[in-house]
C-alpha cells in the first residue's frame, strides 16, 4: 500500500453508536456517530456534517434499511441543504451487523491511498464477499428472506429454532442434526452478536462447517431485532478480517473518472452524485454515430469537461 501525499482521510459515518464496532486492527480509523439525526434539531444535524465534510473532505454514511424512514429523509434533507456532492449515503441490503463490519472494512481502507470516490464504490465490491444470517427463533415475521408455509408452520412449534442466511443467497433451515448452511469459500473471520437467543448453534455447529479461522463477539445492533422481525436471535456475519486482502481486492479493479463530478471510482456508478456512465450514439459521444477511436474513459473525460457533449442522466440527491 503505497503511502502517496499526506491527505486528510475520508470519514466513514455510521447512524448510530453501536455500529461503530470495535477497531480491526491498528489502522482502523473511529468512524463518526450520527446519532438520532432525525430526532435533533436540523440546525444541530447540519453543523456536525458541514464540520465532516470541513475536516475530511468527503463523508460517507453506511447506513441500515432497517433505520426509519426518517433518518434517511432527514440525510437527504441536510444533503440538499449543504449543496454538497462530498456525503453519500450508502444502504446496502445487509443485515445490521452486516452493515457494521462493512463499514468497519470501509474504515480499515480508509487508512490507505484510496481516494473518496474509490473507497465509496469498494462498499458495492466488498457486500458480495460478506456471509450474513442469524439464528431465529421465529421465521413468522420475517419478511427479508423468503420463508415457505411449512416453515412459519413450524415457527409455532416450541423450542423451535432457525438458521437464515440473508445475503449472498437466502437460505433457511430448521436447526437439526442434519441442518447446514452453505458459506463462503474462502477464509473469513466470524462475528457473533448474542440477542434473546443462546449461540450454541452458530459458534459449535455452523462456525466449524465454515472453517472460520477467527470468532468474536459484538453486542447486537438495536436495529437486529426489527430487521429479522424477532428478539429472539444470535445474528452472524462472515467477512474478510484482513486489510492486505481487502486493499488487493480494492485495487484490482480498474478505475474510471465519473463524468459527471469527475471523481474516480470503481464500478458504473458514482456513490457521491449517483451518476452512470452516459449513453453515447457513437463513439464520438456527439450523438452523431461517428467512429472515433477515444477510449471511453477519454470521452468521459471529455463529457465532464464540456457538459453539451453526450447525454447526461438525472442525478439523485444521495445514492441508495
Amino acid at each position: 500500500m503505497g503511502d502517496g501525499e499526506p491527505r486528510v482521510p475520508t470519514a466513514i459515518a455510521v447512524t448510530s453508536a453501536d455500529m461503530a464496532l470495535p477497531p480491526q486492527d491498528e489502522r482502523t480509523l473511529p468512524a463518526a456517530v450520527l446519532p438520532d439525526v432525525d430526532r435533533r434539531p436540523l440546525e444541530q444535524v447540519l453543523a456536525e456534517l458541514q464540520t465532516l465534510v470541513d475536516q475530511h473532505g468527503h463523508v460517507i454514511v453506511v447506513c441500515s434499511q432497517a433505520v426509519p424512514a426518517s433518518v434517511e429523509r432527514r440525510l437527504h434533507t441536510v444533503r440538499a441543504l449543504l449543496e454538497t456532492d462530498r456525503i453519500a449515503l450508502f444502504r446496502p441490503s445487509l443485515p445490521p451487523l452486516g452493515i457494521a463490519v462493512l463499514a468497519r472494512q470501509l474504515r480499515q481502507l480508509a487508512s490507505c491511498d484510496l481516494g473518496p470516490g474509490v473507497l465509496a464504490s469498494a462498499g458495492r465490491l466488498l457486500t458480495h464477499y460478506i456471509h450474513a444470517g442469524a439464528l431465529l427463533g421465529s421465521v413468522a415475521r420475517l419478511d427479508r428472506v423468503p420463508v415457505d408455509l411449512k416453515a412459519h408452520a413450524r415457527s409455532w412449534v416450541p423450542g423451535s429454532q432457525f438458521g437464515v442466511v440473508a445475503h449472498p443467497v437466502p437460505q433457511l433451515v430448521k436447526v437439526g442434526p442434519e441442518a447446514a448452511l452453505a458459506g463462503p469459500e474462502f477464509g473469513t473471520s466470524l462475528l457473533v452478536a448474542k440477542g434473546q437467543l443462546a449461540p450454541d448453534w452458530v459458534t459449535g455447529t455452523l462456525a466449524p462447517s465454515w472453517r472460520v479461522q477467527g470468532l468474536r463477539e459484538a453486542a447486537l445492533p438495536a436495529e437486529s431485532p426489527h430487521w429479522w422481525g424477532t428478539a429472539r436471535l444470535t445474528e452472524f456475519c462472515a467477512y474478510l478480517p484482513d486489510l492486505s486482502v481487502l486493499y488487493q481486492l480494492v485495487t484490482s479493479v480498474r478505475r474510471s473518472a465519473c463524468h459527471w463530478c469527475g471523481i474516480d471510482v470503481i464500478g458504473d456508478r458514482c456513490v457521491f452524485c449517483s451518476a452512470t456512465p452516459p449513453n453515447y450514439d457513437g463513439s464520438g459521444g456527439d450523438g452523431s454515430g461517428g467512429t472515433g477511436t477515444g477510449s471511453a474513459r477519454d470521452r468521459a473525460l471529455g463529457h465532464r469537461r464540456d457538459p453539451a457533449l453526450g447525454r447526461r442522466r438525472e442525478r439523485r440527491a444521495l445514492t441508495g
